[in-house]
């Protein structure tokens, strides 16, 4: 399952969903796509918009109500992972924060909540890459599409294309490493733990030689901020 979010800013605390996308990918069938536009109940600010071209009058006009959509998708993910599937998204973490701190502040069970008190499979080929090559390299979603060598048509920042484009780098990353692919899903997210820690504890040392404050997160699956 992919998953990616478009919201009314970067701060998990504060910020909401806008938009969600969520796409079923199973072998030989065709995908299952979903969608869904939420009106946020605040603003979106003009920075929001200009990334991901979504405005206060279209989710005014014909967005759903943020409580709503928020209860559909949690509902779809669970559903997922109780079929064994996993949640595969680029920085999923940024899209779990946002997904888990919405639901608390519309007072609906949490992601969490409805799986026994603990996430289910995740994937996230941004994590993967860190573990797979070293280096300084520009690891944003359309700089690995091009490593890979993975097509992409449209523009980024809309929620749909990128799923499409994070299950399409996935697939690929498995074709560059067979060992990956074969791999099941326990395995996988014991490797994307130390890759997660190794990275965050590297970069808090390079954030303190800078003289600033080293607080990633070393934890994976990541910790969330409460709303």
């Amino acid at each position: 399952m992919g998953f990616d979010t478009e919201t009314t800013g970067v701060n998990t605390k504060e910020d909401r969903l806008v938009t969600a996308s969520l796409i079923t990918r199973r072998p030989g069938k065709e995908d299952e796509i979903q969608g869904w536009l939420a009106n946020p109940g605040i603003e979106i600010p003009a920075v929001a918009t200009a990334v991901h071209g979504i405005t206060n009058e279209k989710v005014q006009s014909i967005g759903r109500p943020l409580a709503e959509v928020l209860d559909e998708v949690a509902a779809q993910i669970h559903q997922g992972w109780q079929l064994g599937g996993a949640l595969v998204g680029f920085n999923l973490g940024f899209d779990l924060q946002i997904l888990e701190n919405n639901l608390l502040r519309c007072n609906l069970p949490t992601l969490r909540e409805r799986n026994g008190g603990s996430f289910g499979a995740l994937i996230d080929p941004l994590t993967l890459d860190r573990g797979l090559y070293r280096g300084n390299r520009k690891r944003k979603l359309i700089d690995l599409c091009k490593v890979y060598e993975v097509q992409v048509d449209s523009d980024f920042h809309d929620a749909e294309v990128d799923v499409l484009a994070t299950l399409d780098l996935l697939a690929a990353m498995c074709r560059f490493n067979p060992d990956m692919a074969a791999a099941p899903l326990g395995e996988l997210q014991d490797y994307q733990r130390r890759t997660h820690a190794n990275w965050a504890n590297g970069f808090n040392a390079w954030l303190e030689s800078k003289g600033r404050v080293g607080n990633v997160c070393t934890a994976w699956p990541y910790d969330l901020d409460e709303a």
